[in-house]
């Protein structure tokens, strides 16, 4: 944990009575704001939160995908709890998502992740990270927009998954949906960082604070 942050969960103090998609209110349980360490230089970013993350209040766990993602962050080194932990011990990593609401029966619309865009965006300007790791396909065309020369329609999660991406400032790692990954895809993944990530000096000079 960052030394200047007292708590991993809404580090920001976002506001968490939001309203900005009416649609939504009656629907989540939590306003699920991002949770970890706000000197991370890894942000990973899923699309919204799950069931188990809109009932926790945490991105990322309650649920079988969130414990494959837990279970890869303390392959990495990120996580010192079990991959169950509702509250995992984090270090050097950040979870948000494009979305802080959940719905059910949908995924959001465009007007919902506009409305949620400068969460995020102030997420990634006040925590500057150095690899951002887009969870899943709506994530990684979202961030695309902002954060490479690619056209958007030319990424696949899929097809990128386990690969670097060069970005503008930032480092893309894409990630294929959770849901989706077979264990096998959760190994291929960590081997990337590990070997292609930690393995080389991936910190950019961007003027990052004192940690």
């Amino acid at each position: 944990m960052d030394a200047h942050q007292d708590g991993f969960a809404n580090p920001f103090n976002m506001d968490e009575d939001c309203t900005n998609c009416p649609a939504l209110c009656d629907t989540r349980e939590s306003v699920v704001h991002g949770y970890g360490d706000v000197g991370a230089e890894f942000v990973f970013v899923g699309e919204m939160p799950d069931a188990g993350a809109d009932a926790a209040g945490v991105p990322f766990v309650g649920s079988e995908s969130g414990e494959r993602l837990q279970s890869m962050l303390g392959d990495l080194g990120f996580s010192r709890s079990p991959p169950d932990a509702t509250e995992p011990d984090l270090q050097n990593c950040y979870l948000t998502y494009l979305t802080r609401c959940r719905h059910p029966d949908r995924a959001p619309t465009g007007e919902e992740l506009a409305n949620c865009e400068p969460y995020l965006n102030a997420e990634l300007r006040m925590i500057n990270p150095e690899m951002i790791v887009p969870v899943g396909q709506r994530a990684l065309e979202a961030l695309a927009i902002e954060y490479t020369t690619r056209a958007p329609e030319s990424f696949d999660a899929e097809a990128e998954h386990a690969t670097t991406v060069r970005g503008r400032g930032f480092e893309l790692l894409p990630m294929l949906e959770l849901e989706r990954q077979s264990d096998a895809d959760s190994e291929a993944w960590v081997d990337h960082v590990t070997d292609n990530v930690f393995g080389r000096d991936y910190r950019q000079t961007k003027g990052r604070r004192s940690r």
